[in-house]
């Protein structure tokens, strides 16, 4: 018997209402639902990972955070990786690039070499265009294995909030296809 691949999902966002935490903890649903119903799903939240905001003074006088240590230590743990970006004028949030510095003093290679499929979610049409680019630009330096990029933009009009689920059938069926290749060894 294989054992069961281990999933790690969040958003790349402190927002308490984050569209991109509905995004991918809908991604996590649809993997273990529809594509291996063994999965092991473990969505993390950055708010349980609060540190001081990266600086190489911060670092010299109080070392790397016990939070980020943790943070680093889920990615290496989880076998394939998604992760919703959230959009901030037009890069990554604050919070997500500070714990992502902190995590780099830990090793380069912050994914880990990783399987991963990245999305980001926004309210208008450009739907994280700009984050998922730069996100993309970066992957492979940062040790990803990128197997799919997904944009979803007017996400009022393009998911339901309250059954938590994707709604434009094009986007579902990309979706879909992103992440039947985490699981392919072959990609």
């Amino acid at each position: 018997m294989s054992k069961s691949i281990k999933a790690l999902a969040f958003a790349a966002s402190n927002s308490r209402a984050s569209i991109n935490k509905q995004l991918v903890t809908h991604a996590a649903n649809v993997l273990k639902a529809e594509i291996d119903t063994t999965v092991e799903i473990q969505v993390l939240d950055l708010n349980d990972f609060e540190m001081p905001i990266y600086g190489i003074d911060e670092e010299t006088a109080n070392g790397i955070p016990e939070a980020a240590i943790a943070f680093h230590k889920a990615i290496g743990e989880a076998d394939v990786l998604l992760i919703a970006y959230a959009e901030h004028n037009g890069n990554y949030s604050a919070v997500f690039k500070s714990i992502f510095d902190w995590c780099s003093r830990l090793g380069k290679k912050v994914f880990q070499n990783k399987p991963m499929v990245i999305m980001a979610a926004a309210p208008g049409g450009g739907g994280g265009a700009s984050v998922l680019r730069i996100a993309e630009g970066s992957a492979g330096f940062f040790g990803a294995d990128l197997r799919g990029s997904l944009s979803v933009g007017r996400f009022a009009e393009t998911f339901d909030t309250e059954k938590g689920e994707l709604t434009d059938p094009e986007l579902s069926a990309e979706l879909r296809q992103h992440l039947r290749s985490l699981l392919d060894d072959s990609a």
